[in-house]
């Protein structure tokens, strides 16, 4: 009767796991890593009235990591390829990929500043998130036509923008609602360059004064940070803030790695 019991609940599941982490009466399996989309995700991260459709497994995350993959051909032939970025949970299970399309000659002769589309899966490879970059200026000096994303979740349905606002001595962007309305300040450090340490943008109300998170650029060490373009991020919020709104910082974590952290041996 033992063993009958000990067996129904592990069919059950194991309560307290997330899908996709590991039992640990067992050994763990190599590349077991993923959010498995075949597994019923826990009450709290089912779909709630509104909830756009994959992004269920935003609903309660207060960490969201963000990991640029690297590039070996690139490092090799010093050239500039498409980026791709690993996106996780705090316990390191990937729940989105997203990799970035744009054109050889805008990635060579525009760099960073190119125009791109950054399109964001799930684990089953359906497209939840679609991020739109124009071929926009990016310069304390230019006070117009500066950076700005928009978000489609689900693509084709545009919820939001990530847009610079000028300013002579820090790095400030606004995230907005669909009709292009303020809702959050995001604020970075007035050097970037992340010499041995991370690199944090505040995320603040409109008038900055409560911080309700951040956008962390991880210090990776010398060596990956100056030979390499791979990057690591960490969004830190609240947990029941609107999924669309964290939809949007991850846009804006892609913005951020274009802007202040896409460097190579190459272009030092």
């Amino acid at each position: 009767m033992a063993s009958k019991d000990a067996l129904n609940q592990k069919s059950r599941g194991l309560p307290g796991l997330l899908p996709g982490a590991a039992d640990p009466e067992q050994s763990p399996s190599p590349g077991n890593h993923a959010w498995r989309p075949g597994l019923t995700p826990p009450r709290s991260f089912l779909p709630t009235v509104n909830l756009p459709p994959g992004l269920e497994y935003l609903s309660e995350l207060d960490l969201i990591i963000i990991h640029q993959q690297v590039e070996l051909l690139g490092m090799i032939l010093g050239t500039e390829t498409s980026n791709k970025y690993e996106i996780k949970n705090g316990l390191g299970q990937r729940i989105y990929f997203a990799v970035e399309e744009s054109i050889c000659f805008n990635r060579t002769f525009c760099s960073t500043l190119r125009s791109c589309t950054l399109r964001i899966t799930d684990n089953s490879g359906r497209e939840v998130i679609t991020v739109n970059r124009p071929l926009r200026c990016n310069s304390c000096w230019c006070p117009c036509y500066l950076q700005e994303l928009e978000i489609q979740v689900p693509p084709g349905t545009v919820v939001g923008y990530v847009a610079q606002k000028w300013d002579p001595f820090q790095p400030k962007f606004t995230i907005q609602n669909a009709n292009k309305e303020d809702i959050l300040k995001i604020v970075g450090p007035c050097v970037t360059c992340g010499c041995f340490g991370d690199v944090d943008f505040e995320v603040k109300t409109m008038n900055e004064k409560l911080t309700i998170g951040k956008i962390s650029k991880y210090w990776s060490g010398f060596v990956n940070d100056v030979f390499t373009n791979a990057d690591n991020f960490g969004i830190h919020v609240p947990a029941d803030l609107d999924v669309t709104v964290k939809a949007a910082m991850i846009g804006a974590c892609f913005l951020f790695d274009f802007m202040f952290f896409e460097h190579s041996l190459a272009g030092l």
